[in-house]
This record gives C-alpha cells, structure tokens and sequence, in this order.
C-alpha cells in the first residue's frame, strides 16, 4: 500500500494548490482595504498642508473625516483577516491511496486499486476531473511541453486503440461536477480506479487532475499520478501458490501385485 501526504503537503507536481479564490470573498474586501488606505493616506497629507493651501484645488477636497474613516478601515481590516483565516480553516486536504487488491477485475490476480480523499475538516464539492496518459512507447516530453489533459471519454478511447479492455485490464470511475467529496476524518477514500498487470506494463504514467471548490469558493487542483509505486518491490503483490496435486496411490492390492510380478512355474 502507498499513500501522498494529504492536501498541505506533496512535493513538486504532486502537490495540492489553491489556483482561484472567489473574487466577491476575497477580491472585494481587499479592494476596499486599498481604497480606504489610499483615502487615508489623502488624508494625512493634506492634514500637513499649510491651512491657506487647503483653499486650493486640489487640497481643498475632503474625502472623508478621520474618525469614520478609521472605523471603516478597522472593519475591512478585520474582515480581510478573518477570511483569511477561515479559508485557512476550511481548506481541503486532498489525497490519495492505492494498493493491490484481489476481486476488483476478472482473474485471480491482484489489481492496482487508487482512491481519493478528502482528510480536511470540510466538505468540498468536484468542479473538474480530467485525466493525462502517457503509454510506454511514448517519446518523452519535450522541455516546456504543455501537457494534454482530456476527459473521461478520450481516455477510453486511447486505451482502446492501445488494445486496453474495459473491466477487464482497467476499471475508471468517473467524478462529474457537483461530487461531494465528504470529510470523513478517516482514511476511507473514493474510488478513482483500478488497473490490471498489464496495464502498469502497457501505460508509462497515468495522471489525474481534480479540482474542487471549498465553502468559501476557493478552488483547490491536485495531480495524483495513479500508477506511483505501482512498480515497487516493496508493494508488490503477495499472490498464493497453485496447489499441488498429489496423485494417490492405487489400492494395495495392485501395488502388491504390481510389487511381487507374476511366479515362474
């Protein structure tokens, strides 16, 4: 069994990121703080003009008085912080899971299963998954290759003109928009997929992309590459040896025949 450290931590690629924050919870309220530091900066300013200057344009215009101006600064202060704070709160942990396990495809061998989950202290709602493959005759990627992300549909049709079967050497399971991935506090994951020996032989990498949405509207991206450690000694599968066939003896009867041959007169 494998397994990626949840949500805050990974490494490269691997690693959870917030790529879109809500523009109304985060982008207007820091908008205001920037209008009302600017309002009191215009403020100060023109507090330390000489008084005969302020009858001029354009330090005659007021904006605003200092003390509700002070409030309202406070307030957006506040707010920015607090939002900050709660979105820290109730961001997910995405992560993922997989092993060999036995009954998932046709077969007596073991199958690479991969889940998902969510190990945050929220729910979070699916906005998008999509899937990158990459099979083993593929020439590597270039430097600076923009990699090709495709849906559930497009996937299938690779791996069908790589003479891959569905339910036989792979099994996907699709995640549309408006998925809850449900924060269960445990381990248990959601199922992303599971792929036969051949596959891992026949597929060099098998990448997802799934991006979900948290309760203040912050969009979350993770990539889990489905097939790490999949190649590993480590979690190689323990597969149980045929049994042996013994044949039984015949009845003893034969055996003593058998044994003592035919007499010689």
């Amino acid at each position: 069994m494998t397994s990626s450290p949840s949500g805050r931590g990974g490494s490269g690629a691997d690693a959870q990121r917030r790529i879109r924050r809500n523009r109304w919870l985060f982008t207007a309220p820091l908008v205001l703080l920037c209008v009302l530091g600017a309002v009191l900066v215009w403020e100060i300013v023109r507090g330390n003009v000489p008084e005969a200057s302020r009858t001029q344009w354009p330090w005659r215009l007021e904006l605003m008085s200092a003390e509700p101006l002070a409030s309202l600064l406070a307030v957006s202060a506040g707010a920015v912080l607090a939002r900050a704070q709660y979105a820290r709160t109730v961001r997910p942990a995405l992560g993922w899971r997989s092993e060999y396990v036995a009954g998932q495809l046709p077969g007596t061998s073991k199958a690479w299963s991969v889940g998902v989950l969510n190990g945050g202290q929220h729910n979070v709602v699916v906005d998008h998954v999509d899937y990158r493959l990459v099979l083993a005759g593929d020439p590597p990627d270039e430097p600076g290759h923009e990699p090709r992300w495709t849906g559930l549909a497009g996937i299938g049709e690779r791996l069908a003109g790589a003479g891959l079967r569905a339910t036989v050497d792979f099994r996907l399971v699709g995640m549309g928009a408006g998925y809850p991935l449900v924060a269960t506090g445990t381990y248990e994951t959601v199922a992303v997929g599971v792929f036969s020996k051949r596959f891992i032989d026949e597929v060099r990498s098998f990448y997802m992309r799934i991006q979900v949405v948290d309760s203040v509207g912050d969009t979350h991206e993770r990539i889990i590459q489905c097939l790490e450690g999949a190649r590993e000694a480590v979690v190689a599968p323990v597969e149980e040896p045929p049994p042996v066939t013994v044949a039984s003896p015949g009845p003893p009867a034969a055996r003593t025949a058998r044994r003592s041959g035919p007499r010689r007169a």
